[in-house]
């Protein structure tokens, strides 16, 4: 694309501009808003919604930057209005497409969980992706390893991971290669940057 554009394409898709920095980032790793018939800001978590759109990065400081800057009012070139807790629903509604995610891969036999079932797939490398809950036992967590070249999610809570399985809670849980694995991951990833403020140090991302 010529210089000035917000879109580009690249080998990994589509990039947009984020309105908090002024900075060109892939797609999937930011967040599209777009204004309601109201005229409040709505996220637009699954980027479908029809009208013009604003892209801001999965980051909770650069939400919060739109937020108290008003920008989105001249991104989106309307006077607009916005829920008090956007930020907060934007990361309930990204938890919420994480766990629906793995819930659906869960169901087509790309997910197990439990520490057994779990250790069973590393140990024969059927694992791609080591998924635990952040108000896990350390210690137990600290028994099981990310796949070599594997990915791992640590930053959702055993209730939430306890819903994508239908469990009252889960500690332990891994995706297969393929099926939505990466889906699961990138929408992780954009979860990751909303609830940075409350990840703990045992944030591993890859073995």
């Amino acid at each position: 694309m010529t210089r000035g554009r917000a879109q580009r394409i690249r080998p990994d898709g589509p990039e947009r501009k984020c309105i908090a920095s002024g900075e060109v980032h892939p797609k999937y790793g930011l967040i599209r808003f777009v204004a309601g018939p109201d005229g409040q800001v709505v996220p637009d978590i699954l980027d479908r919604l029809p009208g013009r759109g604003v892209y801001v990065a999965a980051d909770r400081q650069a939400l919060e930057r739109a937020i108290d800057r008003k920008l989105f009012a001249r991104g989106l070139k309307q006077p607009v209005t916005m829920a008090p807790d956007l930020a907060a629903e934007v990361e309930r509604q990204l938890a919420r497409r994480v766990v629906d995610l793995i819930s659906l891969a869960r169901k087509s036999g790309h997910a197990v969980a439990g520490y057994e079932k779990v250790k069973d797939w590393l140990s024969k490398e059927e694992a791609r992706v080591l998924i635990q809950a952040s108000d896990g036992s350390p210690r137990g967590k600290s028994r099981l390893s990310t796949p070599h070249f594997g990915d791992y999610i640590g930053w959702l809570s055993a209730d939430e991971l306890g819903m994508a399985f239908g469990r009252q809670t889960v500690i332990h849980a891994a995706l297969a290669s393929g099926g939505l694995g990466r889906r699961v991951v990138e929408e992780a990833q954009r979860l990751r940057g909303l609830r940075a403020k409350t990840i703990g140090g045992d944030d591993r991302l890859e073995g």
